[in-house]
């Protein structure tokens, strides 16, 4: 049932590596089964210099675990009885590759918000935000001075709201920072 049980929300550790494997193994991608060979990566590689559509589940599921025990692969797991129902990519921006081909002078003090995933069976019950809300306690705790997201001006399905919906980033205390051609809005919330 949707909703039901405590939400916890724990920060992703090499000891919680089986749990996200889990999740990304299982009700990650239940229902939009193209992106199940991503197991967060897709803002982890520099896509100056690797092949996206040609990268393999099997070779980016053995990136997270390697990224994951080397501490080089942030953010957080929303569990409810003891299940992972949702996950969020958060880390500072530096970490994530992909955007080394759109720098910002703010770069160093960005906690990017990457996407949500959020079972089907819990969407629209909470997960998202309170991962959000550890996403903003992680940040400001690492000493980060921006927190910056990037939804979608035009995303109509859960799947197109895979970076968070503009309505989650307001919620939370976040202001439009600027707009791009593709319908890519940036929203930031001050940390300080």
């Amino acid at each position: 049932m949707m909703g039901e049980g405590l939400l916890e929300v724990r920060p992703l550790t090499p000891q919680r590596r089986a749990d996200f494997l889990t999740f990304f193994d299982g009700d990650a991608f239940a229902d939009n089964p193209g992106w199940r060979f991503c197991y967060c990566q897709f803002l982890h590689v520099d896509h100056s210099a690797v092949a996206w559509a040609q990268r393999t589940a099997e070779q980016n599921r053995a990136a997270a675990c390697e990224r994951i025990a080397a501490a080089q692969m942030q953010g957080f797991l929303a569990y409810r009885d003891g299940r992972v129902v949702g996950r969020c990519n958060a880390a500072p921006r530096t970490m994530m590759l992909a955007y080394a081909d759109d720098p910002d002078p703010d770069d160093e003090h960005i906690g990017q918000i990457g996407c949500f995933v959020v079972a089907k069976t819990q969407r629209r019950s909470g997960v998202a935000r309170a991962l959000l809300g550890a996403a903003l306690a992680g940040f400001r705790a690492q000493g980060l001075r921006i927190a910056q997201g990037t939804p979608q001006r035009d995303a109509r399905s859960d799947a197109q709201h895979h970076l968070g919906p503009l309505s989650l980033y307001v919620a939370a205390g976040f202001r439009v920072h600027s707009e791009r051609e593709d319908g890519t809005i940036v929203v930031r919330c001050d940390l300080s």
